[in-house]
């Protein structure tokens, strides 16, 4: 801040660069909303959009007639297991007792225990019979399960033969919203920065200038901030040609501005001292010279030199004798520091 400004007037200029920012912020917060649900403008894309529906609905039919009859059969499986194992147990049970009661007729050798033999044996083979069944069925079942598993992987292989040139479809209209999105998002914010330009150029110092500020932080982010992570990259072509083209026009502006201010700075120290002081900012020149450097040509100066009273690049003059006290002082000071005397008039606020 410039040691020339009042001290009121400097922290209002403080609490105005504060009303820049919270305007800016404000901007920001909207246009990222903005440029966020610009890709909500189109439809979605999906992979069934790029199938023929005919063979979408035949592949995803028999994909789900597979999953149910797994399902079917899986179920089925369990309760022929089940049965499995309770007929083993079953067998186990009617061989353990059969071996007993043969170890009891052995040893008794009663001959009219035989009858009764033949009965039990054919006991144990109904039971032996019924877990053979049972092991049958499973048999079956895994059959059935393992039919209807690779019927389903059939048709997924299908699916997925089909889906590949879907897919790829989808890749590239993917491609193509990306960048379309990218162009609505650049429409958007381009006319922001081209608009925060002008206003640079033409605005920065009116009476309004905490609202152009803002605005310019605000085109300034959306375009370079916002707006760059939504750039297609294409291999990273895109970046690269985009990083190339916003170089050299910023190149380009910035050699074209200084030219053009060192064509001022050539006329105005081509003017006589009393025109080039009309054009000095009272404000700015104390600036400039709180710096060490002259307010005319902005070169270096050293101003604590007691000889040095014109600027030794421009020739302006930078310190004076007061008509009244004869005390020096600056040149640009209206009044004399010393006794009050003012100074030379003519140099705008």
């Amino acid at each position: 801040m410039s040691k020339g400004l009042r001290l009121t007037q400097k922290w209002m200029q403080r609490g105005l660069w504060l009303v820049a920012f919270a305007f800016a912020a404000f901007l920001i917060g909207l246009g990222g909303k903005v440029v966020e649900n610009l890709w909500d403008v189109e439809q979605p894309l999906t992979v069934e959009q790029f199938l023929d529906p005919a063979t979408h609905r035949q592949l995803t039919a028999a994909m789900e007639l597979a999953q149910k009859r797994t399902e079917t059969v899986t179920a089925r499986r369990e309760q022929a297991a089940q049965k499995l194992e309770v007929a083993k147990s079953n067998s186990r049970l009617a061989q353990e007792t059969f071996s007993n009661w043969i170890a009891t007729r052995q040893a008794t050798m009663r001959p009219d225990q035989d009858p009764d033999l033949i009965a039990r044996t054919r006991g144990l083979e109904a039971v032996k019979t019924v877990e053979r069944s049972a092991l049958a069925e499973v048999e079956t079942q895994d059959q059935a399960l393992l039919d209807t598993r690779q019927a389903g992987e059939r048709a997924s292989a299908q699916m997925d033969e089909a889906l590949k040139p879907a897919q790829q479809a989808l890749a590239r209209a993917y491609q193509l919203k990306e960048l379309r999105v990218f162009l609505y998002r650049l429409v958007l914010t381009l006319p922001l920065l081209l608009g925060a330009g002008w206003l640079f150029a033409k605005k920065r110092g009116s009476t309004y200038w905490p609202f152009v500020w803002g605005f310019i932080f605000f085109a300034l982010f959306a375009f370079f901030v916002e707006l760059v992570p939504y750039l297609p990259s294409y291999g990273g072509y895109v970046r690269y040609i985009a990083g190339i083209v916003l170089t050299v026009v910023a190149g380009r502006y910035a050699i074209l501005s200084l030219q053009r201010y060192l064509a001022r700075q050539k006329a105005a120290e081509a003017m006589p001292e009393v025109q080039r002081r009309e054009t000095l900012n009272y404000d700015m020149v104390y600036t400039r010279l709180a710096k060490s450097v002259c307010p005319g040509c902005e070169r270096p100066v050293d101003l604590k030199d007691p000889a040095l009273d014109f600027c030794p690049h421009c020739g302006i003059g930078l310190f004076e004798r007061c008509p009244q006290c004869k005390t020096r002082k600056g040149a640009f000071a209206r009044f004399c520091f010393s006794c009050g005397t003012p100074g030379k008039a003519g140099m705008p606020d």
